[in-house]
C-alpha cells in the first residue's frame, strides 16, 4: 500500500493524511447503483490519496468549528474508532487531525484472515478498513438503547466507506464474519473497545 518510509518508521509516530476531496466527480445515484459487494482484488496498493479519502468518509471532521464527522452520531457521542490494516502494518486513525499512527508494524493481513474464518478477502485486499467501538461513549448518555445507536452508527460508517470506494473506482466488501476477540488480538484495541465490522477495499480484479 504505502512505502512506510513516507510514512511512520516507529510505532507511534504520526502521519498528516493529504486533505480530502470535498467535491468528487462521481454523483452520489451512480455510486448507489453500481455498488457492490467484492471479494477478490487486484494485488496493487493504493494511494495515500485513496486511503485519506477512504478513512475521511468514514469518520473525517466535516465541519471543524462544531468537530461534526462525515457519518451521523447519537448525541454526537462519536463511539467509533477506525484502523487501517495493510501489508506495511496496522494504524489507527485519528479523524481531529486527520492523520494515522502506526500501531504495529508488518503485514498482519494472513493473521486477521485467520481470525475472520480464514476469508480470502481478508488475506488479499491491499487495504481492510476495521471499525471498533467504544460503547460507554454513547450508553453513557442513552444507558441501554446507547447500544442500538451505536450499531446504527456503524453501519452509517460503513456505507460511507463503501460509497466512496465507488467513486474512487475502487471496490469493497463488507465482513461482519470473525472472531471478535482474536481480530481485537490482532488489531491491538483497548480493552474497552468492542470490533464490529471490517471493510476490504482494493481494486476489482
Amino acid at each position: 500500500m504505502f512505502n512506510l518510509n513516507n510514512l511512520a518508521v516507529e510505532p507511534g509516530e504520526i502521519r498528516q493524511l493529504p486533505k480530502p476531496d470535498a467535491v468528487g466527480k462521481v454523483p452520489i445515484e451512480t455510486t448507489l447503483n453500481q455498488r457492490r459487494s467484492v471479494r477478490t482484488f487486484q494485488n496493487e496498493p493504493l494511494s495515500e490519496k485513496e486511503i485519506a479519502q477512504l478513512l475521511y468518509a468514514a469518520q473525517g471532521i466535516s465541519d471543524s468549528s462544531q468537530g461534526l464527522r462525515t457519518a451521523p452520531s447519537a448525541g454526537v457521542t462519536y463511539p467509533l474508532e477506525i484502523y487501517l490494516v495493510t501489508a506495511e502494518g496496522i494504524f489507527h486513525y485519528l479523524p481531529e487531525r486527520h492523520a494515522i499512527v502506526l500501531k504495529k508494524a508488518g503485514d498482519c493481513r494472513d493473521h486477521l484472515a485467520e481470525a475472520s474464518l480464514g476469508q480470502n478477502s481478508v488475506r488479499t485486499a491491499p487495504a481492510i478498513i476495521v471499525f471498533s467501538a467504544v460503547y460507554e461513549r454513547t450508553m453513557r448518555r442513552y444507558h441501554k438503547r446507547g447500544e442500538r445507536y451505536v450499531h446504527i452508527e456503524v453501519g452509517h460508517a460503513a456505507q460511507n466507506v463503501h460509497l466512496q470506494a465507488v467513486a474512487l473506482g475502487l471496490a469493497s466488501v463488507p465482513v461482519g464474519a470473525f472472531n471478535d476477540e482474536a481480530v481485537a488480538r490482532v488489531i491491538g484495541v483497548e480493552r474497552n473497545e468492542r470490533v464490529l465490522y471490517l471493510v476490504p477495499v482494493g481494486r476489482k480484479r
